[in-house]
């Protein structure tokens, strides 16, 4: 079975998180790791190779320091790797980065493409949907259990309320991977040693450009919500204070 796996990398959780100088984004001086939910991703793409054979390749795209999350990968036991390197790719919104992930595996005729159910920064949870809509394959989301079956997979999806629900469905498939599917593996010290001879391919922006669109969501502008109090005294009889206080409730706060 060919499997991708598409990891993003993000700011640690605890990471203090300051703004770049034009405060369109976060600093790149903060330390970063793999995205939560692409990690459990990543582990369930290396169980179905061990049980099915095949290989699994790990994808990501951003700026160089991006590829720290694919050398993981790659010790971890994935077989290579493809790295859309360019700062801007870390800027795009969600439409678009399946679109440069779509342009950077044509022709790659993956059995089954497996992604984090969202990411920890932006939280959108559409980059997989997306990618499957683009490639024109069947796609489903929150996935907790995954079993080959002889025409395609049978699926455990999470629901609301502790409900489930149980589908099948053919391949080549996207599936987006709900954290807590499987535990995590540590990278051995072979895995580490193996990992500097695997492959990894790399993809400039100037070979994707052309397949992206030109109306994307763009970030303008972020900044820290800074901390005030402010008393405001009402005086004067009581019935007179509350109607004050209403009329200031409804149309300066909002909050009614």
């Amino acid at each position: 079975m060919k499997i991708l796996v598409c990891i993003k990398q993000v700011p640690q959780k605890d990471a203090p998180l300051r703004l770049n100088e034009q405060g369109t984004w976060i600093r790149d001086d903060v330390s970063w790791e793999t995205n939560e939910p692409d990690a459990y991703a990543l582990e369930e793409a290396l169980r179905q190779k061990e049980k099915h054979g095949g290989e699994v390749t790990a994808l990501t795209a951003g700026p160089a320091r991006a590829a720290q999350v694919l050398r993981e990968a790659l010790a971890k036991g994935a077989d290579r790797a493809i790295h859309l390197e360019d700062d801007r790719f870390a800027q795009l919104d969600a439409g678009n980065t399946a679109r440069a992930m779509a342009a950077a595996i044509a022709g790659e005729n993956f059995d089954l493409i497996v992604t984090g159910l969202q990411s920890d920064d932006f939280g959108a949870a559409q980059t997989g949907v997306l990618l499957a809509e683009i490639l024109g394959i069947p796609h489903a989301t929150i996935i907790i259990g995954i079993e080959k079956a002889e025409n395609g997979l049978k699926l455990k999806r999470e629901l609301e309320a502790g409900h489930y629900q149980y589908i099948e469905m053919p391949m080549p498939a996207v599936l987006t991977i709900q954290s807590g599917i499987n535990k995590l593996r540590y990278a051995t010290l072979i895995g580490i040693k193996q990992a500097k001879t695997k492959p990894m391919r790399k993809v400039a922006w100037a070979e994707i450009e052309g397949k992206l669109s030109p109306h994307m969501q763009k970030i303008e502008k972020l900044y820290v919500p800074g901390s005030q109090k402010q008393t405001k005294k009402i005086e004067g009889p009581a019935a007179q204070a509350a109607k004050e206080l209403v009329e200031y409730l409804k149309n300066e706060a909002r909050a009614l």
